[in-house]
């Protein structure tokens, strides 16, 4: 087990482990844990009773979180023709076509987020393996791959997040800021709750939600009780 230090010892003790909390309790908790000397990134896990093995119990898309991510998200365009101008118009940082995926190809990446029009993907595609393990690869379940740029763009700058259940069943989404309001963190997670309960697949059997925890970048992790979200959201 990796060694923690002082500081993560002593946050981890205002933290009772055996104990599920509330979200409006969990996100405070989070916040008074974060030891770190920058603006943390709150996020949050979901253990599911999936299997995703199965093509019909795989997880994956995106949402638009309430009050933004607090980061400011780079977007590279992968488009040609009166494409480009649409781009450049809705915000895009860069635009363009080959001379992106030769820059990628030597190693260029400056950006967090891929779109491509579907016309350009077969050119993307040649990007597979470099950007497949980064998570970095546009898909149309996330709204990446669109003819429709500037909704692709309004969304990725107001806040869009991905998420994709790992090979254990696991999904982390980002929740927000440590600088956030209390209040603001609380909606957010609330908007990834309900998105996780609607994508359930119907194939999965037994409990769906099997734990649920926030954390904030290496800070300790605080349970929440799944019963108590559905009564906070009503």
């Amino acid at each position: 087990m990796t060694k923690h230090g002082k500081k993560f010892q002593e946050a981890a003790k205002l933290v009772d482990r055996t104990k599920q909390y509330s979200v409006e309790e969990a996100i405070e908790l989070v916040k008074k844990t974060s030891t770190v000397k920058f603006d943390a990134t709150v996020e949050a896990a979901f253990r599911l009773g999936i299997d995703p093995k199965k093509a019909d119990q795989q997880i994956r898309g995106a949402l638009v979180l309430p009050n933004g991510t607090g980061k400011t998200q780079r977007v590279l365009v992968f488009a040609k023709g009166e494409k480009v101008k649409e781009a450049e118009a809705a915000g895009a940082d860069y635009v363009g076509d080959s001379e992106y995926i030769t820059k990628i190809q030597q190693g260029w990446f400056e950006f967090d987020v891929i779109v491509a029009t579907p016309d350009m993907m077969g050119e993307v595609g040649k990007l597979g393996r470099v950007l497949g393990p980064k998570g970095l690869m546009p898909n149309p379940k996330t709204g990446t791959v669109t003819f429709d740029l500037e909704k692709a763009l309004q969304e990725i700058k107001a806040g869009k997040v991905e998420y994709r259940a790992d090979k254990a069943g696991n999904v982390h989404v980002p929740v927000g800021k440590v600088s956030f309001d209390n209040e603001k963190l609380v909606e957010n997670f609330a908007a990834i709750y309900d998105t996780m309960m609607k994508v359930k697949p119907s194939a999965a059997k037994g409990v769906y939600m099997k734990n649920v925890s926030v954390t904030s970048t290496m800070g300790p992790g605080v349970k929440i009780d799944p019963s108590l979200v559905v009564q906070t959201k009503n």
